[in-house]
């Protein structure tokens, strides 16, 4: 039908087809100098503001967006922090050292005698005896460590000074058979002769440490006990 209109009336048609295509032509010039303006525009805008243009950049390409992946990638496997670090195999204490008392000492194993009751009795010398039926420091203790020793009457011994010297926040380090193990003091306390052996430094508890000898302002009569526990990673 459209050809047939077409052909019957050539010259109306050919003067609407001429008008047809020159409204095209407007439209289609308008149409593309409105793409072209509002390209220049926004490349101008665009030109105009580097920073915002650099900013877009720098969150692509920067090494902190491009690192953080990998840090919480690390953080989720991160290896043990130093307060998690393991103790040393529980052994045998070989030797303290209690800078804030001046003390230094060698230590050897003891055993209790039996025949001598509740009372235990060290060598008279100036060295710490630790009590072994009781507990072994480092990993795998079950009970409290006892490391004791002789106060001298007219002599500077090492034990001497834990009766006036010794404070809580105290730090000492106790070398074992497998490792060196740090400890901070917890409480000084004096006791009577009478009433240690039924006070709670006897509880038992796995990797406490306490250092026993008698007061000196009193050493028939009274004992100091200085209990400790390990600084977790040191």
């Amino acid at each position: 039908m459209a050809s047939h209109r077409y052909a019957r009336q050539p010259r109306a048609t050919g003067i609407r087809g001429l008008l047809t295509r020159s409204k095209d032509l407007l439209l289609l010039a308008i149409c593309v100098g409105g793409l072209l303006a509002s390209w220049l525009v926004y490349g101008a805008s665009g030109s105009a503001n580097p920073a915002a243009s650099d900013a877009g950049q720098s969150a692509l390409s920067s090494p902190a967006a491009a690192d953080k992946p990998a840090v919480n990638r690390a953080a989720v496997g991160a290896p043990a922090t130093a307060s998690g670090t393991p103790l040393p195999v529980a052994s045998a204490p070989l030797h303290i050292t209690y800078p804030a008392v001046g003390l230094d000492v060698v230590v050897h194993p003891l055993r209790p005698d039996p025949a001598r009751g509740q009372s235990i009795e060290p060598p008279e010398t100036m060295d710490g005896y630790w009590l072994s039926p009781f507990g072994t420091p480092g990993a795998g203790s079950t009970n409290t460590t006892y490391v004791i020793g002789h106060s001298w009457e007219g002599l500077d011994a090492p034990f001497n000074h834990l009766s006036y010297a010794a404070a809580p926040g105290d730090e000492l380090k106790v070398v074992t058979a497998t490792g060196t193990m740090t400890y901070k003091v917890e409480s000084v306390t004096t006791y009577t002769k009478s009433t240690l052996k039924d006070s709670t430094v006897w509880t038992a508890v796995p990797n406490r440490l306490v250092l026993i000898s008698c007061y000196t302002q009193d050493l028939w009569g009274k004992n100091v006990a200085v209990v400790a526990s390990p600084v977790p990673g040191r």
